[in-house]
């Protein structure tokens, strides 16, 4: 089947909204990683910057082409299930009550906005400066104290990392649930693994914005 013939069939559009869901979810468990370098002291996460814009430069163009385009897949495919799913319900029901669906499933929409702004403020923010209000070119832990002590964005921060966790917890599961590698379960509450991975993305990129706010990193 051809590749555009195939994204325009819904299981085709499903398909990639999972592909690219899961390598989201693999950037964002790595960029945690390194974003909680930051305890260990400037040294350690600014070595990472400098590796990354330096020697490994070439790479992380190539990662950022696939997120890229990993991203405008996703929301493109996400829309456009959207617009399918309300095209055939064009009239709303008159009561609706979820009886097994969890907050993470209910909130998915308007938690993917949510993320997209955050995306766009981080971007301007910790990786252009053009929010940041003390900006130095390659100084990634005084880049994060200063932009976090700003209490307004550091609770922005915190608010999306919990939208960003309800995500994960949905969309890891219904990524490998659509690609066949798991089981549909019939509690939508027993995702172990989806519950682990929200908690600690979500928790660890958290912490870094709190501990600025408490004063444990400065």
């Amino acid at each position: 089947m051809r590749p555009l013939v195939f994204y325009r069939s819904t299981v085709g559009k499903k398909i990639v909204m999972a592909v690219t869901g899961l390598i989201l979810i693999g950037f964002v468990i790595v960029h945690m990683l390194d974003v909680t370098l930051a305890f260990r002291g400037p040294d350690a996460v600014n070595a990472l910057g400098r590796f990354l814009h330096g020697t490994a430069d070439e790479l992380l163009w190539v990662v950022r082409v696939i997120l890229l385009a990993a991203v405008i897949l996703h929301i493109d495919a996400a829309w456009q299930l959207t617009r399918i799913a309300r095209a055939a319900r064009p009239t709303g029901y008159a009561e609706r009550r979820p009886q097994v669906s969890t907050l993470a499933a209910r909130t998915m929409r308007w938690g993917g906005v949510l993320l997209l702004v955050f995306i766009v403020f981080h971007l301007l923010h910790l990786t252009t400066g053009t929010l940041h209000p003390s900006f130095q070119p390659g100084d990634v832990y005084a880049n994060l104290v200063t932009g976090f002590r700003v209490w307004p964005v550091a609770l922005f921060y915190i608010a999306a990392m919990v939208a960003l966790g309800l995500h994960l917890y949905h969309g890891a599961w219904s990524s490998v649930r659509t690609l066949g590698l798991t089981r549909p379960a019939a509690n939508p509450f027993h995702r172990p693994l989806a519950i682990v991975i929200a908690v600690a993305v979500a928790v660890g990129f958290a912490l870094v914005p709190l501990a600025v706010l408490v004063g444990w990193l400065r």
